[in-house]
């Protein structure tokens, strides 16, 4: 599709222009300056015309700030790959020095540049907007982000100057979210995967604000890749936008097919990583346990299996997850966690027929049946698998509230004997013939 970015300096209204061309609150939106720091992406349309639409950071040249440095290169990173570009600037403000540095750089390119002045929300307003014409970019829209005013002229405007591409039917594709603590390499482990600085990587906890896709495409399957902020403890979580973050994050693993559980091996699998990993199993999502930053771990002949021990021993009763160990700073074995994340999606997809679930568990279940209840014997006559996205399992019985937890995961562990739902979690429910 199309690509249309929104640019601007600092706290002019991108983000929530974005959230407005999208129609979804995806885009954190806070009164603080610098809020957003990677690229943003989405979709939209307008007139049944479908478009992708980019966020970015605020634009500043020449500061000291190690965010503002990697902002800069997001922003021109997606300047680079728009069609269109939206340059957002402020009326309250007047023309700054920063809209200038914007206008600079976008005279240079060679792409239609919409000048767009936002919180235009009364005339008084709308006379003040004719400064802008100095930013020598032509004529302007003025619109009130926050409202909607004045958006419709300018999608209208946006979406002729797109260029005519054949649209792709593009299915639902499947959602792999990168999940962890703060600072654990998630973005370091995208931008290793695509080969690009998609996101913007320090040493400071809490980098990553937002959840964004990146679509992948690897061992012949398509999917989306999802960034998203470090989870904390509530505790820990001081201020609105870290809040939000979180929230983002949370929103996330709901949202996602397979949770790829990012632990830095330096710290082990603490508390708040376990409390991650059990929020991903809660959801019935597919898990992918990543070991990063395994190359700074001494090692000996034993360390591997001693640290792989540890984990499935505070993830009991459910163990059969896989464990990959690897280092996004030196790409050992990045491919093969996200091979792993595929197979994991596959097993959690797959749909085992009525007959055969019957013909291999009944005669098992014949032979262990479970225990007498009060002299009454339950007697399981009927398995089927039922039509969800995860795999859930009903057990048709004559006496269905006898049958106790243990027995429950007796059944889980004979269908994972049997067949593949490793990194899945397996619900079993007793059903009343």
């Amino acid at each position: 599709m199309s690509i249309v970015a929104i640019v601007g300096r600092p706290n002019v209204g991108k983000s929530t222009l974005f959230n407005r061309f999208i129609q979804r609150r995806e885009a954190i939106v806070d009164a603080t300056s610098g809020v957003t720091r990677d690229r943003h992406y989405g979709r939209s349309d307008w007139n049944g015309k479908e478009f992708s639409v980019i966020d970015t950071g605020g634009y500043v040249r020449g500061s000291d700030d190690v965010f503002e440095s990697e902002i800069d290169k997001q922003v021109e990173l997606a300047i680079d790959e728009a069609d269109v570009i939206v340059f957002i600037v402020d009326v309250e403000a007047g023309v700054t020095g920063m809209d200038e540095d914007v206008a600079m750089l976008l005279r240079k390119v060679n792409k239609p540049v919409f000048l767009t002045v936002n919180k235009v929300d009364n005339a008084n307003r709308e006379k003040d907007a004719v400064e802008f014409y100095a930013l020598g970019l032509g004529e302007y829209f003025t619109i009130a982000s926050i409202s909607g005013s004045g958006t419709g002229d300018l999608l209208d405007a946006v979406v002729k100057a797109l260029p005519d591409k054949p649209l792709k039917e593009d299915d639902q594709l499947p959602r792999f979210a990168v999940v962890g603590r703060p600072n654990a390499g998630k973005s370091s482990f995208i931008n290793a995967l695509i080969g690009e600085e998609r996101y913007i990587v320090t040493d400071i906890a809490g980098t990553t604000r937002d959840s964004m896709d990146t679509k992948y495409n690897r061992f012949g399957f398509e999917f989306n890749l999802v960034d998203t902020a470090g989870i904390r403890r509530k505790s820990k979580v001081k201020e609105d936008l870290e809040f939000f973050s979180v929230m983002r994050s949370v929103r996330a693993i709901e949202h996602s097919d397979v949770c790829l559980l990012l632990l830095d091996a330096t710290r082990g699998f603490d508390g708040q990583v376990q409390n991650i990993f059990w929020l991903a199993e809660r959801n019935r999502k597919g898990i992918v346990i990543l070991v990063n930053k395994w190359d700074l771990v001494e090692k000996d002949n034993k360390t591997m299996k001693e640290f792989e021990a540890k984990i499935r021993e505070e993830i009991e009763p459910f163990t059969d997850v896989p464990i990959v160990f690897m280092s996004a700073l030196t790409n050992q074995r990045i491919f093969k966690a996200i091979e792993t994340a595929v197979e994991v999606y596959r097993n959690r997809s797959k749909r085992i027929k009525t007959k055969d679930l019957n013909d291999v568990l009944l005669p098992e279940i014949s032979y262990r049946p479970p225990p007498a209840h009060k002299g009454k014997y339950v007697k399981i006559k009927y398995i089927t698998q039922l039509p969800t996205p995860q795999p859930q399992f009903a057990f048709f019985c004559n006496l269905p509230q006898y049958v106790k937890e243990p027995y429950k995961r007796f059944l889980e562990n004979k269908l994972r004997e049997h067949y593949d739902f490793h990194g899945v979690p397996v619900t079993v429910y007793m059903r009343k013939k």
